[in-house]
């Protein structure tokens, strides 16, 4: 395992193409394009003001950079340098900016939602869609790009409009009967559409691509419902995560809950590994630390004996987003694992095998968990704690590495490569590579519990 040298950069703002060529990161309202290999400097781009956002178009030729205190969008070509186009929303204001799946459209939403732009960048024409809602995730295209599912709000009702992403026309238009919808997804096959209600009030809605109400789904009443729900890449199962700290997993063919997997603060079962990340402080020969004060010490992860009781939160009853319940969820490329956070037993990381619906492993950390994402490629999770180390689990075994640098660099988010052998570490005003070994390099980047390779 390799790291980079660190890199400066500006509100984390720092992701690879989706080709996996190149990796793009903002210092302030300068655009910086690399390499992703060699992290060779390829391209550098001066914007007007502080970038807030960047995105890749689908097919990595264009890059899109968001100012929203300025209301204003540029977009630079890697091909042609000297080409770029600025797109100025004017008094209108913007909040969101993002790509069409075909990389030549930018949808823009004005300032308290009045309306979302979508502006051509071949013909310059320019299309507008009335009452975008203002939620959580209320903007989502099917996998083959094709559609754009919208949540929209008029006459203080909630609806979902789909279009047709050649020509922006509307295809269909339905109430969903939600109070006040907070999310929608497309399953990545493109068949079904996804939508939750408001935390005030548990309710799951899937929709066909003709607006036929397929299920409804409420798994109680009266407490606080859904907070995080996900897709697995086979579409095959919809993830729902609640508040009372359950993810409940629904089938594809008849959208009933094949589990309840809870999240106690106790691990009983014997099948289950957990893994606690424990200090490992060397000693120097007169019993002081080996390591410079500023360095953190060192961990490793030891496999703890069942029954194991995790920390936990107790969240304040007396605020609003209380740390409770299930905030995060994702399934593993093959669609073999789900990894879930409870936010009030922050520093566990739950891993489910989804072929037997059973808990697998745990992971405890000595800090919150901020943030874990699975290899695009292949069963192994990256997670971070916003401390100087990050961590990988696969089936293999489970390692904690130590970031290398001068001071402690805090990873406080991460994203992977999309060929799964490099992992791209955030920090507040930095960034660097972490390089992993694959087994064509004659390798593993995973060993036994706890050691390093």
């Amino acid at each position: 395992m390799n790291f980079s040298e660190v890199f400066k950069l500006s509100s984390q703002l720092c992701k690879f193409s989706p080709d996996g060529k190149y990796l793009a990161s903002c210092v302030q309202y300068r655009l910086v394009v690399r390499d992703a290999s060699s992290l060779q400097i390829l391209q550098l781009y001066t914007c007007v003001d502080q970038i807030q956002h960047v995105e890749w178009s689908a097919d990595s030729l264009f890059l899109l950079c968001a100012m929203y205190k300025r209301g204003l969008v540029q977009v630079w070509s890697l091909e042609q340098p000297e080409w770029h186009c600025r797109i100025d929303e004017g008094s209108a204001g913007l909040v969101a900016s993002c790509w069409s799946p075909d990389g030549r459209h930018v949808l823009n939403t004005t300032e308290f939602h009045l309306r979302m732009t979508v502006w051509s960048l071949c013909t310059k024409s320019v299309s507008y869609i009335k009452y975008p809602k203002a939620c959580q995730q209320g903007v989502s295209f099917s996998r083959d790009g094709r559609y754009l599912a919208l949540a929209e709000r008029r006459d203080c009702k909630d609806y979902v409009s789909i279009f047709v992403c050649s020509d922006w026309q509307l295809l269909r238009h339905f109430d969903t009967g939600t109070q006040d919808l907070a999310g929608i997804e497309w399953a990545p096959n493109g068949c079904v559409l996804a939508v939750w209600d408001t935390c005030l009030e548990y309710k799951v809605l899937l929709y066909s691509l003709d607006g036929r109400l397929l299920a409804a789904y409420c798994a109680y009443e009266w407490s606080l419902g859904v907070k995080a729900a996900a897709w697995s890449p086979s579409s095959q199962f919809l993830a729902v995560g609640s508040y009372d700290g359950k993810v409940r997993v629904l089938n594809h063919v008849t959208w009933k809950v094949l589990a309840e997997l809870g999240h106690p603060a106790a691990v009983s079962d014997s099948r289950v590994v957990v893994y606690k990340e424990a200090e490992k402080s060397p000693r120097g020969s007169l019993g002081r630390p080996a390591c410079p004060p500023h360095r953190a010490a060192e961990s490793r992860y030891e496999v703890a004996e069942v029954p194991v009781s995790l920390q936990t939160l107790k969240p304040a009853a007396d605020r609003a987003n209380p740390k409770i319940g299930i905030g995060a969820l994702a399934f593993s490329a093959d669609s073999c694992f789900l990894a879930t956070r409870n936010d009030n037993v922050p520093n566990a990381v739950w891993v489910w095998d989804v072929r037997k619906l059973r808990l697998f492993v745990v992971l405890e950390q000595l800090g919150p968990v901020r943030a874990f994402q699975w290899d695009p490629q292949q069963p192994r999770l990256a997670v971070c704690t916003g401390g100087s180390k990050v961590y990988l689990w696969s089936p293999a075994g489970c390692v904690s590495v130590q970031v290398p640098g001068e001071g402690d660099f805090q990873v406080l988010s991460l994203c992977w490569h999309s060929n799964g052998d490099s992992l791209a570490l955030l920090g507040k005003d930095h960034f660097c590579l972490c390089f992993l070994e694959t087994e064509d390099g004659g390798g593993s980047a995973l060993g036994p519990p706890g050691s390093l390779t």
